[in-house]
């Protein structure tokens, strides 16, 4: 299958490792030029050489924290070449309830993934508009996404605003010639999460390194692989998907329809 994508030029959101990172590395194997964001300047350099070196791409690294109010303006100023797809993926929502997620860990992390997101939809889809063609990936979650997650309300709460903003703005993109889709991952095997399944093993095994015993009874009984989520982006910002907008996709194995059939 022809995805269209060769010569596209990619803007990608928490690029430097988990499902940015493999987003980018599945976007460079289909020819496509890369911009990659990412807020740490020694994960995001080494993600970048790393992919030069493993797939001869045209990788670019952008330093930025999109939680800075002027971080969006820095980034037009930065970008300088036209942005074809943009996938915004930066994300740190907290876990906890209402009462352990005080208003300022609350509002950073609504700052990196909600509002960076519409702002730089916001900022892009202009541009993509006087040419008519482009392609907004939102990168959002199954919680608040596909289902409700009290003890993760922050992130629940946010998701459910990013969704509608998808289908929102999805939903009126093709006037403009352009379309905009939502992704939910599900429980993903990226860092942050085997962080959190190794501490669980620690406190119920006694062994970190067992955390993979603890997954049995998700779906396909492990995690996702970042590459899954990432193969599924990739193919909804091409060519091949040329009719889809205004929707979300579900990548998380069946996990959230087993919960609402509870």
């Amino acid at each position: 299958m022809d995805l269209q994508l060769r010569g596209k030029s990619v803007l990608i959101t928490g690029g430097s490792r988990g499902i940015g990172l493999a987003t980018a590395r599945c976007f460079a194997a289909e020819g496509c030029r890369l911009h990659l964001v990412a807020r740490k300047p020694d994960t995001l350099s080494a993600a970048v050489e790393q992919l030069r070196a493993d797939t001869g791409a045209d990788v670019q690294g952008l330093a930025l924290d999109l939680r800075e109010p002027s971080a969006v303006e820095k980034l037009d100023q930065l970008l300088g070449a036209q942005i074809d797809i943009l996938v915004n993926n930066a994300g740190d929502m907290p876990h906890g309830d209402l009462q352990e997620i005080d208003a300022q860990r609350w509002r950073s992390a609504w700052d990196l993934k909600v509002y960076a997101t519409i702002d730089l939809s916001r900022l892009l889809y202009a541009r993509m508009r006087q040419k008519r063609s482009g392609v907004i990936i939102n990168v959002i979650g199954i919680s608040g996404g596909e289902m409700i997650v009290p003890s993760y309300i922050a992130g629940t709460a946010g998701n459910a605003a990013l969704d509608a903003f998808t289908r929102a703005l999805g939903a009126s993109a093709p006037a403009d010639g352009l379309r905009v889709v939502g992704v939910h991952p599900g429980l993903v095997a990226t860092d942050r999460q085997i962080t959190r399944w190794q501490a669980r093993a620690e406190q119920s095994l006694g062994d970190a390194s067992r955390w993979p015993e603890l997954t049995t009874h998700l779906p396909f009984g492990r995690l996702a692989h970042p590459a899954e989520v990432a193969q599924a982006i990739v193919f909804l910002a091409s060519g091949a998907a040329s009719y889809i907008s205004g929707t979300s996709v579900t990548v998380d194995g069946g996990m959230s329809q087993r919960h609402q059939a509870r």
